[in-house]
Order: C-alpha cells, then structure tokens, then sequence
C-alpha cells in the first residue's frame, strides 16, 4: 500500500511513500528494543544534553518544518513556525526539570530505609495525528525519552514526510541510533507492534473510533495506554464577560488550525441576556480572518487538511441545518483552489440533537443560548467529551468556581484553552485517559518502583 503525502491546496501527490513490509518493521521493532537495553542505563545527564540538543534543531529548522506542514496538511507557515518553537519549549522543560521528577525518593517506614524509584519500562508506540504533526510528536516522545525509554512513531498516514523528518532530527541531536524510529505503515500493522514483548504500551492521539480500537488492543495485549481523544470544548460567556474579549479569542480558537484541533473552542454556550450582542461580535471577528495560501506569510488560516475532511466538515454543517441550525455567517465552499471552508457560525441548532452533540472538526462555532448561569454550567457538562473548556466573566473569583465544576482536564478563565509543558494535558469522559506534559507525564510509562532495606 502507498502511503501518500497530498498538498490540499493542489490536491497533488507531493510525494509518495511503500509501506513497510512485516519484515522490515520487525528489523526495526528489534533494532529499538536493542537500543533501549543501553538507552535505559544512560544517565539523567546524558538525556537532558539530547534534548538539549535536539531544542536548538528545532529552532534552526523551524522554517524547513512550517514548509513541509503547509505541503502535507495547510498549516500556514507563521503557525508552522509557532508549533516547532512550542515543541523546543518542551525539550527545555523536560531537560531543565525531568531529572527532579525522576528522582529517587526516600522514605521510612516501619522502620525501613525504603524509596520510590521511577524506571524505565521498554519501547512506547506513538500513534499520533495529522493536525500538529511536530507538537503532537514531541509532547510525548521527549518525556518518554527522558525517562529512558525508547519510542516508535506511527504517523498518520498524510503526513509521512514529517514524520520521516521527525526521525532524523532525534538522530542528528545525539540520541543513540534506533532510540526513536519512524514506521511508515497502515493500520492494519499496530496490533503485530503492540503485540512484541518489547513495547510496553502506546500513547495515541485521534479520534474515539480510534481510541477505543487501539485501547482494546493494548487490553488484551496487557499494555499501558494514554488516550487523548476528540473534544467538544465549552465556551461559557456569562452576562458580565468583556464581550469583545471573548468574541476576539473565541474566532481565534475556533479558527485556529481551520478549525482542526480537539482542544478548541466549538460549543458557544452564551448567557441569554447578551447572547445577540456576543455573536454579533464573534461575526464580525470570524469573517475578518484572513483564509488564503499557507505559504503567504499574510494566511492566518489556511485550507483543511485534505477535500475529504473539509467534505466531513460539510456533510456536519448540513447535518446542523437540517436540525434546525441558521448560518450568521460563512456556511459557503468558496471556488479558489483548495481545500478551504470559511470561518462560519451557526445559531438555534437545538442543544439535544445529535448534531448539536457532535465534535465538529472544522472552523464552524455552533453558538448555543442559556438562560441562567446554572443553564450554561449544565449545558457545558451535558457532553459525551471533556477535554477542555473556559469561562468568561468579569468575577474571577466567581469563574475559578465555575471552572472547578466543569468536567474537564483542563480549563481557563477568561483565556484561550491551550497545552503548556508544566500543566499536566488530557481529558475524562470520551477524551480518554492519562495524562501528557508535565511530572504526570513523564510517569505514565516508568514503573513506580519501591525499594526497602529490611
């Protein structure tokens, strides 16, 4: 099977990949495990300088990976850029702090000199998506490299240049050989890997469909798993929000990525007594976003990441309207070349149909009214997902209140829902389970050793 890089502004084949044949994928399966039998033994030290290293490539290299991203999936270049940048951060957090987070710890008890060990465990698989094909990549390998462990990346399948790119960058930063490997394979190959003793388990990012297949095989493999899975972020703006705040950073989330991205604002869930003024304001903020080439410097959003999503986006779009949803603005397929959908909002889609429920992964906010501000707490936590979500209001005191009850991993008050390497990242519910970034992170795949004299 071809596995196949395809530009979504041309809608041509940049390039075009064989997938790797059990054979090869079994060398490389052996190859990584080899590796990590001297990778598990290498210093705290010796770790942090690779990452070290590996920051100051992606700094030099941000340009050549915001090219190969608007190529492959339309990332404009600026937010290329923006992405690799954030992906070095997460090299220097882990390299400055990991260490402190791995460390022995020592406690008595019942008289025994004991300590809890934190110790590698083996080979993680990456199965990782298309959206934020660097960050994605990287918020997970580097803290699983710094624990000791070795990693095999599993890319989604329209993105195999970056992801081919990704492996020689670990290998030019002074990581052993076979320490991270690419595998550029389908689907049909993730349960023989999960299957080898070697890997100790898989971390995925994608949709539920994908969560729970991959889960399932990780269960009945007896693997570890980390499930960060879809979101239907709720944006709650109460009567006392700064409208034009939360309108400018409501259009940026929801615009962001075109629209790709599970940590985004996509349910407006507005108090009744400013609802016409806030989609008045987020109207005019969609439709100032400037859409065009992702290699135009000027592009804030680019194209889908293929005409097959953005025909995904437009069957959900029709499916609100025949719910009963009014488009305010955008909700047509412009004629320019590529795979663009215009920024768009859609009001009165009722809150109980199933299209109202649905993940839209797209730039299209679905703006629902509350009554009361008890209404919206219960409308942001009546979701199949909670990945993230934030409140607007003048009442910090009263937002941080609110926040706690929103059933969530993460959650902002008056600010755009963001991952940030201190803060621990993943979702309850339908967004999956474990946790990325910060010491939660780095401990998902170690094995939380106690050690005591007797």
């Amino acid at each position: 099977m071809a596995i196949q890089s395809t530009n979504p502004m041309t809608g041509k084949v940049e390039k075009s990949f064989d997938e790797y044949s059990s054979a090869e994928t079994s060398a490389i399966l052996n190859s990584v495990a080899d590796a990590y039998s001297t990778w598990k033994l290498s210093s705290l030290e010796q770790r942090a300088d690779c990452l070290r290293n590996l920051a100051v490539l992606l700094r030099e290299r941000a340009d050549h990976f915001a090219e190969l991203m608007a190529a492959e999936m339309g990332k404009p270049l600026k937010s290329g850029r923006a992405e690799v940048l954030k992906s070095a951060t997460v090299c220097d957090f882990y390299a400055d702090n990991g260490a402190a987070m791995l460390a022995s710890e020592p406690k008595t008890v019942d008289g025994m000199q004991c300590s809890v060990e934190y110790a590698p465990m083996g080979t993680v698989l990456a199965v990782m998506p298309w959206n934020y094909p660097v960050w994605q990549v990287l918020r997970i390998a580097v803290p699983t490299l710094m624990a000791g462990n070795t990693m095999l990346l599993k890319h989604a399948p329209n993105v195999p240049q970056c992801a081919l790119a990704i492996e020689e960058l670990f290998r030019e930063s002074m990581f052993p050989e076979n320490v991270f490997r690419t595998l550029i394979v389908g689907t049909g190959q993730v349960e023989d890997v999960l299957a080898e003793d070697s890997v100790i388990g898989v971390c995925l990012t994608g949709s539920v469909r994908a969560g729970r297949a991959v889960a399932a095989l990780a269960g009945a493999h007896l693997k570890r798993s980390v499930m960060e899975l879809g979101g239907s972020d709720a944006f709650v703006v109460l009567a006392d929000a700064d409208l034009d705040k939360a309108a400018a950073t409501g259009a940026e989330s929801r615009c962001s990525n075109a629209g790709q991205a599970c940590i985004a604002a996509k349910r407006f869930i507005v108090h009744n007594d400013v609802y016409d003024e806030f989609v008045g304001k987020l109207k005019e903020r969609m439709e100032s976003v400037p859409m065009g080439n992702p290699l135009d410097e000027n592009t804030v959003m680019g194209p889908m990441a293929s005409h097959q999503f953005r025909d995904n986006l437009i069957g959900q779009v029709n499916s609100c309207l025949k719910a009963g949803g009014k488009v305010v603005c955008g909700g047509e397929v412009p004629e320019a070349e590529g795979a663009f959908y215009p920024p768009t909002i859609i009001t009165d889609v009722p809150f109980e149909s199933q299209a109202g429920r649905d993940e839209i992964f797209g730039p299209v906010a679905l703006v629902f009214r509350a009554e009361s501000e008890e209404k919206a707490m219960e409308m942001a936590n009546d979701s199949a997902f909670g990945l993230g979500g934030s409140v607007w209001t003048s009442d910090v005191e009263k937002g941080l209140r609110l926040a706690r009850q929103i059933e969530a991993g993460l959650v902002y008050v008056n600010g755009r829902v963001s991952s940030r390497p201190p803060l621990p990242f993943g979702g309850v519910k339908n967004s999956g389970y474990g946790r990325e970034l910060s010491t939660y992170g780095i401990r998902e795949f170690v094995n939380v050793k106690s050690v005591c004299i007797g």
